[in-house]
């Protein structure tokens, strides 16, 4: 796996709404802000800048996910 380092561009995957306006599973874009919270020895948990159609939001502590979960990240697939 690709070392996470801050400035980086990785997807976040969304929770949804619990109306569903916003379904779960959708990527949104992020900016990885902080590669090893503090307290957190775990390379693949960072602190994200997400920026959603409606807003930006700034988590702590997301945990890696190759298998894509709500609430987890991912590098960017390779489109050609």
């Amino acid at each position: 796996m690709q070392k996470p380092s801050v400035g980086r561009i990785v997807h976040y995957v969304a929770y949804g709404t619990p109306g569903g306006e916003f379904p779960a599973g959708v990527c949104r874009a992020a900016v990885i802000t902080d590669a090893a919270p503090s307290g957190v020895e775990q390379t693949e948990v960072v602190s994200l800048f997400i920026m959603n159609p409606t807003g930006v939001f700034f988590p702590t502590h997301v945990p890696y996910d190759e298998n894509k979960a709500p609430g987890t990240w991912h590098w960017p697939e390779r489109v050609e």
